[in-house]
Formats: C-alpha cells, sequence, structure tokens
C-alpha cells in the first residue's frame, strides 16, 4: 500500500524554491523624493535655490510656492547608475526663489509625481546697503534736495546706481511713499567714476516727489536686481550665476505744513530770479512794442508754477500777451523751470508811457519767511505814429519881458520882443515877404500832391487795389525778412502797407489765395486772441505769402459799346 506525502511536508520542500522565485521577479521600485535648500538664510531680494530629487520623471508643481516667492531661473539634469546589477535613473530640479518679505518664510511640500516632498523652512533678514568703499560689486546713492519740505513743495530725488560689471538687464525701482506722489523727471545719465581705486559706472534717474500732507514720510530706499553680462572665465568654469543686486536705505522726511502767513497763491520755492531779455525804451502811437520776461524758478514745476502776470498800464496803452514757453530741467538735485513770455504794447497816444514791472511774491523754503521778486518799471517814449502830422511844441514866453522896465540884454527871446518894438519892425515889407514865400509854398505842397495822387492812382488802377496816398511800398524780399525773424504784429503792418491799406481786414478782401487768407486769419487770431502755435502760424505765413500776396484782379467795366460818360 502506497502512502502520499502530507500537504504541510510538501509546502516545506517548496518554501525555499519560492522565496528564490519571489525575489527573482522585477517587481516596481518605489519612487524616493528628497528636497533641500542650498543655505538656511538669506536677505530680502537675494536667491535661494531650492533642489528637488526624486527617481520620478514628472515635474514637480511649483504653483504653491508663487504666493511667498518669485521664481527665476529653473534647471534640470537626469542621472543614470547602476546599483546591485539594477538601472537606476533620478531626476534633479533646482528653482532659483527670490523671497518677498522679511521673516520666517515655509516652503509648502510639493507635489512631485505620486510622492510629496518635506516641507521646509527659510530665514529672510532685510537686506542692509552695500558700503560705499568699492568693496560692492554694485551700489545705490539716494539724494533728497530738501528732508525738511512743506506741503505740496516740489522735491527733487536723484538715484545714482553704482555697478562695477557690465550689465546685460536688470531693473531699478523706487516705490512711491504714503502720502506723497513719485514720478520720474526726464531721461536717464550715465556716467563713469572711480571709488576708492575702482572703476564704476553710474546710471542716474531722477524723481520728483510732491508731499500731500504734513508729518514723517518714509521714503523707502531704491533697489536694483539685474543680471551682469558675465566673463569668459564665468561662462566656461561656470563661476558665479550672474546675479546683481543693490539696496538704498531709507530716509524719513519731516514734512512741514503750510504757514499761516504764507502768501496766495501757495508756491514754495528754493529761488526766484526775474528779467528783462526784450526791454524797449521808445515806441510809437498805434504800433505794438515788444517786451519779453523770464522768470527762473528753482525748485518748481510747470504745473505747480502760476502764469507771469500781464502788465497793467490802464487806458495809456493796449496789451496783448503771448503763450508763455516753458522749459524743465534740473539744477543739482532740484527742479528749475524757466518762463519766458512776450508782450506786444500798443501805446494810445504821443508822450511818456510808463510800464510797471513785474511783480511775484513767494515763499523762500530755505529761511522760511515771505519774499518778493519784482522788476524795475519800464519808461517809453512814445512818439507820434507814422504818417500824423507832427505839431511842434509851443515855445515858452518870458513875461517878464512884456513889462516896463524889462532888461532887454537878458536872453534871445526879449531882445527879438524889444526888437520888433522899433519902428524898423514896424515896417509891413517883411511880412509881405514872408506871406509870399508862405503862399507860394503852399501852392508847391498842392501841386506835389496832384502829381503823387495822380501817380499811386495810375498804379492802383493797374494793381486792383486802393493805396494810401504817400505809402511806399515794401518788396517781397522784405516780407520774407519780416516773416523769419519780426513780431507777428510787424508782419501784419507790412503786409497792410504792401497793399497800400490800413487794417488786415482790408488786406483780406482783397486777397485772392485761399491759403493766405486762412494764414492771415490765423495771424489775427494769435495777435487779439492771445492764444494759437506761433512757431506754426509763422510757418504757415511763410508757405502761404513765401512769392508775395496773390491780389484779386481789378474789375473791369463792362463793354456796353456806348462811348464813355467822360472821356479821359
Amino acid at each position: 500500500m502506497t502512502r502520499h506525502a502530507s500537504f504541510p511536508a510538501i509546502a516545506r520542500r517548496l518554501l525555499p524554491g519560492c522565496w528564490v522565485l519571489l525575489l527573482c521577479l522585477p517587481w516596481p521600485v518605489l519612487a524616493q523624493t528628497r528636497a533641500w535648500l542650498d543655505r538656511a538664510q538669506v536677505e530680502q531680494g537675494g536667491t535661494v535655490t531650492l533642489n528637488i530629487q526624486s527617481d520620478s520623471a514628472d515635474a514637480p508643481d511649483l504653483s504653491p510656492l508663487r504666493a511667498e516667492f518669485d521664481l527665476a531661473n529653473q534647471t534640470r539634469s537626469r542621472q543614470v547608475e547602476w546599483n546591485n546589477g539594477r538601472m537606476q535613473a533620478r531626476t534633479l530640479h533646482g528653482i532659483a526663489l527670490s523671497p518677498r518679505r522679511v521673516g520666517t518664510l515655509v516652503i509648502p511640500a510639493l507635489q512631485v509625481g505620486s510622492s510629496r516632498t518635506p516641507v521646509l523652512q527659510l530665514q529672510v533678514s532685510a537686506p542692509l546697503p552695500a558700503r560705499r568703499d568699492g568693496s560692492a560689486a554694485a551700489f545705490i546713492e539716494t539724494e533728497v534736495d530738501d528732508a525738511t519740505p512743506y506741503v505740496q513743495q516740489s522735491v527733487g530725488v536723484v538715484v545714482r546706481l553704482y555697478y562695477a560689471s557690465q550689465l546685460a538687464s536688470g531693473a531699478l525701482v523706487l516705490e512711491a511713499p504714503e502720502g506723497a506722489s513719485l514720478q520720474v523727471v526726464g531721461q536717464d545719465r550715465t556716467d563713469v567714476r572711480e571709488v576708492n581705486g575702482r572703476r564704476y559706472n553710474i546710471a542716474e534717474r531722477r524723481y520728483l516727489l510732491i508731499p500731500e500732507r504734513s508729518g514723517p514720510l518714509r521714503l523707502a530706499g531704491a533697489r536694483f536686481d539685474g543680471r551682469t553680462a558675465g566673463s569668459f572665465f564665468d561662462d566656461f568654469f561656470g563661476g558665479g550665476d550672474g546675479r546683481l543686486r543693490a539696496v538704498a536705505a531709507d530716509q524719513v522726511l519731516q514734512v512741514q505744513a503750510q504757514p499761516a502767513d504764507a502768501p496766495q497763491p501757495w508756491l514754495p520755492l528754493h529761488d526766484l530770479r526775474l528779467r528783462y531779455t526784450l526791454a524797449p525804451d521808445r515806441a510809437r502811437v498805434g504800433e505794438a512794442t515788444t517786451l519779453e520776461v523770464e522768470a527762473v524758478a528753482v525748485g518748481a514745476t510747470r504745473a505747480q508754477f502760476t502764469e507771469l502776470p500781464v502788465p497793467d498800464i490802464g487806458s495809456d496803452a493796449q496789451v496783448f500777451a503771448e503763450p508763455a514757453q516753458y522749459d524743465e530741467t534740473f539744477s543739482g538735485a532740484s527742479p528749475q523751470l524757466k518762463i519766458t513770455r512776450r508782450f506786444s504794447i500798443v501805446p494810445r497816444g504821443q508822450g511818456t508811457l510808463r510800464v510797471p514791472g513785474l511783480r511775484m511774491r513767494w515763499w523762500n523754503v530755505q529761511t522760511g519767511q515771505a519774499r518778493g521778486t519784482a522788476l524795475p518799471d519800464l519808461v517809453l517814449a512814445v512818439a507820434p505814429g507814422r504818417g500824423a502830422t507832427t505839431v511842434p511844441p509851443s515855445q515858452p514866453v518870458d513875461t517878464d519881458a512884456r513889462l516896463p522896465g524889462g532888461d532887454a540884454s537878458e536872453g534871445g527871446e526879449p531882445k527879438a520882443l524889444s526888437a520888433a518894438g522899433s519902428p524898423a519892425a514896424q515896417a509891413p515889407w517883411p511880412w509881405m515877404a514872408l506871406a509870399g514865400g508862405l503862399l507860394l509854398l503852399w501852392l508847391l505842397t498842392l501841386w506835389w500832391g496832384w502829381r503823387r495822387g495822380r501817380d499811386g492812382a495810375r498804379e492802383a488802377a493797374g494793381s486792383g487795389i486802393d493805396t494810401l496816398p504817400g505809402a511806399a511800398r515794401p518788396t517781397v524780399a522784405a516780407l520774407r525778412r519780416a516773416l523769419d525773424s519780426a513780431d507777428l504784429a510787424e508782419v501784419g503792418a507790412l503786409l497792410c502797407a504792401m497793399g497800400g491799406v490800413e487794417r488786415l481786414e482790408q488786406v483780406l478782401a482783397r486777397l485772392d489765395d485761399m491759403r493766405q487768407r486762412d494764414a492771415l486769419l490765423a495771424l489775427q487770431r494769435a495777435r487779439w486772441g492771445g492764444g494759437g502755435d506761433l512757431p506754426a502760424i509763422r510757418r504757415q505765413l511763410k508757405v502761404a505769402f513765401h512769392d508775395g500776396p496773390h491780389w484779386s484782379p481789378a474789375p473791369e467795366a463792362p463793354q456796353t459799346g456806348l462811348p464813355p460818360l467822360y472821356p479821359p
């Protein structure tokens, strides 16, 4: 009888072979993931590298990092190695992190394939300004023109970035403080200087800061974050990451309130200078005389400065103001504004005309006192207008010579009166000769006027324009010279003289060119309205009147076939 082995016995014989078979099977290896930082502490604005190594080929999910960090460069490398006869592949990810705030920041667990990284911590400290001794690769210098400004005062801020290496890219940032406005003024400037034996390139940027309320005003230091162009050795040996950073120290300004006794409108300045650039001393009745004033305000902008006032002459003359011309620059670290304005003065009568000098009230921010700047008055000798009849002033009469017993030997006028009272002076023939001479002179004047009037009428008949008797006709060359450099009032007077008329309205009525009419209308609006782009109007006049005025042809008499009523 055959005996069969029991099951436990058979299992004991097969168990060692099963273990060998299980070990030989290709079981999947669980992915291993780890993460670490290249340093545990960094300054704000600096960069720390987060390294993530995993057996998985999947990329990590970096979205949880964006809440506290700015992500810069990212690298990825893959390594393959044999371990105990097996091939094992690992992937290394490198992420450059730049913290956004100071304190203890938590780097959360990141998902990499089917695994997660451990939670990490990073200590972020406040950045320290680099020393200005030539040891730093880059540093920032900030200059404020007034540490104790007034409310609504224009404060100039100059930021200079010093860097020893050539830059490939970068950004210089100065944030606007709370309670003030900040804007960039002008273009950046570049320079080269040597600091403690080291050569630096300089990038200079200017800002305009205007405080809006009194009290302490914290101006955060400017920051720079960029990348250098690198060198051959850095690229070949892998030295440095090319990042370049610099930060300036914070500043606190003490803003003062507007004084109660300050002049209005409120104009806080470092300095104000006024001068005449065109100051005439004579004029003519009915003709425009140009007066030009220049003002230089240190510590003001165009939006803050008031317009230069128009001189108040009263009823003695008319004053027409042209639009002011502005030029904004910087004087050191302070903003500077130059204003130029022209005034056309048209006297109404001859004699002496006094033009009051310009006067402005402002507040000196350096001394903390109200100041006033004024120009001296101008005195113009006004002569009669061209074409007016000049009446000689009456000679003073010495009444003492008429009195009985007066000494006729003192002075020329008493002698003449005494000679007139002599019997020889009572002869009528001198008076008759004088009357005859005056009569002859009068007849010659009538004859000359008749001849000139007839010649002028003949010329007017040929040109179709009514002329003024005795007026000289300027040439086209004279008109071109006036359009290049003369005042617009002089250009208008020259066109009236060319047309032989008195007013620009008569010139408009006689012009046959629409372009010339439009240019002349623009000239009138600029002269009497005080507006318009004067350089553009001058260019329009030069183009339209390049070859002189185009007059309308004279109307021809209708041909009726009948003899004229009054033959020539």
